[in-house]
């Protein structure tokens, strides 16, 4: 699809008049208080939270009537707002969709006698899990998601691990968007579900190898992974055998199985500290062995290989983590020694063994590469790349003793690639290369890399794109998006979508800044607890810094973030209001210090290794300092668009209500401060790939009106 370049003169447009609307909802005040550490905090709109929260997020219909009506009139008045916007977004989801090849499917991934993938069908919202023989042939479709989503308002097909001897497929569905996922067990003779039905899950199962037993990871009553059962086909779930059981509240559990099929891992996790634990898959009735007793500020994961264990670490100062050994036998921290020693600067991020080989995925300078190790010999090579900014993936599939490795690449102009690499011959083969059906021409744009200069001096890389005929003369609109916490690294892949802004004559940027890992641990550890405030101003210096290149101008950048990158979406409109022309803040965390103070909800202790705990003085004035939602004040803030999900575990739908409330009480600017909740979804919004970009066209949409381009 052709896009006509839009005209300098229409780019130099200002930011668009709002046409009078009906009165925006007003939220009732309600004071409510509250002293800890000798300071009053005020919070006029806790009413917004509904007292039975547990039973909202697992079934939106809970909701007292009073919240919903406010809700739905805020609804109301964003959509009427929008309205306007209407032949524009309908416009947009036409050439989204139209970059998507509907019939899509996967590469075929080899295992035994079958080889399993995805699929989409023309006009299909869910992924089809499939299957053929390893030599080819008709594809049978094991789950189809568009069928078991019928007339749902909301479905997402989470996990499908088949049986290793192929005979059973164990898949999860989330049919609220709360992430309570059910496992059911389907027979690939018949095609038919069995009885077994496991509810209330984390979505993942991961079968003993003798096909009749899997473990799962089952949620507690304030909807924590918390402990791992090991069901047996036929049971009642009532009957499933407790294998683990996390009591500290403050501790993440889930579950995998090693490259060589001969573990299950169970690990626990608080992002600062982590454990594991080995069940062998060959016996059922095989009890958890530990690898290493939890150790403060201590990470590592494990792989296996033979006789040892493969452990990722940043043990013994290794900052940027390293890769060590251990017998299998005694693989007690005494016990590791170095593999592949630390090197600070190179992160190293995700490691999986193959019969022969270890293959690695590092990432410097904020790019990845992958590293190949002959594990008999030592000798080692890395896959090379050019692009001055893209994205890798990894894939070891289901053979651990394959001699060939499947990995994915992109850039912010090159597709999506799939690649099949041989480790002994370093030979590549092709594929897939993602198909564009409506067209692209990668050299009408550009890509590059810019560093952004923080006021603490640190250096922050910023990726972009642009149309190639854009002229760099600070009049061009730009989309910046920005993360900044877990020690996440937003990568610069392709992305389809973007292009309709990019064809628009916006630059599209990734400001990579403090609270991720792009360049290396560091860069987290300096965004994060009492550092937090290094990704606000990254983020504002990233701005800045493409105003100054001339690659847009203050007041042309509309800032894009979500989930934690919401609340940096919220810190920002307080810390540099002038720079932007809106902010789009999808599932916003922005009440950060009443969340972390309500250790009942669902993330909050779990959390508190990356915010603090506001219970300790020190956590309470550092998050009272940045709190989006605290430090609302009168200023002229610009057009916002906030976006919630009303079965949201993570971020639940009362933040962004409570801080569009506080927004619009106190803004001394005319600009809008919008609401929309999707009252049938969660965290991640609409589930069917078609029905996300009516949610992507919304945000693009209000981007191209906000900075005169509607």
């Amino acid at each position: 699809m052709t896009v006509s370049p839009v005209s300098p003169a229409l780019r130099s447009v200002p930011a668009a008049s709002w046409p009078a609307r009906a009165a925006a909802p007003q939220a009732m005040r309600h004071p409510a208080p509250f002293t800890l550490h000798g300071t009053t905090v005020p919070d006029d709109f806790a009413w917004l939270k509904a007292e039975n929260w547990r039973e909202v997020l697992k079934d939106g219909t809970a909701l007292p009537a009073p919240i919903r009506a406010h809700l739905e009139a805020e609804n109301a008045y964003s959509a009427a707002h929008l309205a306007d916007l209407g032949p524009l977004r309908e416009t947009l989801v036409r050439e989204m969709r139209g970059r998507i090849k509907e019939d899509d499917d996967t590469v075929p991934q080899p295992d035994g006698p079958f080889a399993y993938f995805t699929r989409y069908r023309d006009g299909g919202q869910h992924p089809l899990v499939c299957r053929e023989r390893r030599e080819g042939g008709e594809a049978a479709i094991l789950i189809d998601g568009d069928k078991e989503g019928e007339g749902r308002a909301y479905f997402d097909l989470a996990d499908a691990a088949h049986s290793p001897d192929h005979a059973r497929i164990a898949w999860s569905a989330d049919v609220a968007g709360s992430e309570l996922y059910t496992i059911r067990v389907r027979d690939l003779a018949t095609g038919r579900d069995l009885e077994d039905e496991i509810r209330a899950t984390s979505g993942e199962a991961v079968w003993c190898a003798d096909g009749q037993h899997f473990y799962y990871v089952e949620v507690d009553e304030n909807h924590r992974p918390a402990r791992v059962r090991r069901h047996r086909i036929g049971d009642a779930q009532a009957d499933d055998v407790l294998i683990y059981a996390e009591e500290s509240v403050g501790w993440f559990v889930d579950i995998d199985e090693t490259t060589s099929g001969a573990f299950v891992l169970i690990r626990i996790s608080d992002h600062e500290t982590s454990e594991t634990w080995l069940v062998d898959r060959a016996d059922p009735a095989a009890v958890p062995r530990l690898v290493a007793a939890r150790t403060p500020l201590v990470l590592y994961d494990v792989e296996h290989h033979g006789l040892d264990l493969l452990i990722r670490t940043n043990a013994d100062g290794a900052e940027d983590f390293k890769l060590c050994v251990a017998p299998v036998a005694h693989p007690e921290r005494a016990r590791w020694r170095d593999l592949v020693p630390h090197r600070p600067g190179t992160m190293l991020l995700y490691q999986f063994a193959m019969g022969r080989h270890l293959v690695r995925l590092e990432r410097e300078n904020a790019n990845p590469r992958i590293v190949v190790r002959d594990i008999w010999t030592a000798e080692e090579h890395a896959i090379a790349f050019d692009e001055e900014a893209y994205s890798l993936g990894l894939d070891p599939g289901y053979e651990f003793d394959s001699g060939t490795i499947r990995f994915t690449y992109s850039s912010l102009t090159t597709p999506n690639e799939t690649w099949d690499y041989d480790l002994a011959t370093r030979e590549r083969r092709l594929r897939k290369r993602q198909a564009i059906p409506s067209g692209f021409d990668p050299a009408r744009y550009v890509t590059r890399r810019i560093q952004a200069l923080a006021p603490d001096g640190e250096s922050v890389p910023v990726s972009l794109i642009h149309r190639r005929d854009l002229a760099l003369d600070g009049t061009a609109p730009c989309l910046l998006y920005g993360y900044g916490s877990y020690g996440s690294s937003m990568s610069a892949s392709f992305r389809t979508n973007l292009l309709s802004l990019v064809d628009r004559g916006f630059v599209y940027a990734i400001a990579h800044i403090r609270g991720g890992t792009e360049k290396g641990w560091r860069w987290y550890l300096d965004g994060k607890r009492e550092k937090k405030t290094n990704t606000f101003t990254d983020f504002v210096a990233a701005g800045r810094a493409l105003a100054s290149a001339g690659y847009t101008s203050e007041k042309r950048i509309v800032a894009l973030g979500g989930s934690a990158g919401g609340m940096l979406m919220g810190a920002v409109a307080n810390l540099a209001p002038e720079l932007f022309a809106g902010i789009v803040a999808e599932v916003p965390f922005v009440d950060v210090l009443n969340t972390m103070l309500d250790g009942d909800l669902p993330l909050t202790p779990p959390e508190w290794p990356e915010w603090g705990n506001p219970t300790e003085e020190g956590a309470f004035r550092t998050i009272l300092a940045y709190s989006p939602y605290d430090n609302v004040r009168p200023l002229a803030y610009p057009a916002i668009l906030a976006l919630g999900g009303l079965t949201d575990p993570r971020v639940t739908y009362w933040e962004p209500a409570k801080w569009v409330a506080r927004l619009r009480a106190e803004t001394t600017g005319a600009d809008p401060i919008l609401l929309r909740i999707n009252m049938d979804a969660g965290h991640g919004g609409a589930a069917g790939r078609f029905d996300r970009l009516e949610e992507v066209a919304l945000i693009y949409a209000f981007a191209c009106k906000v900075v005169g381009l509607a």
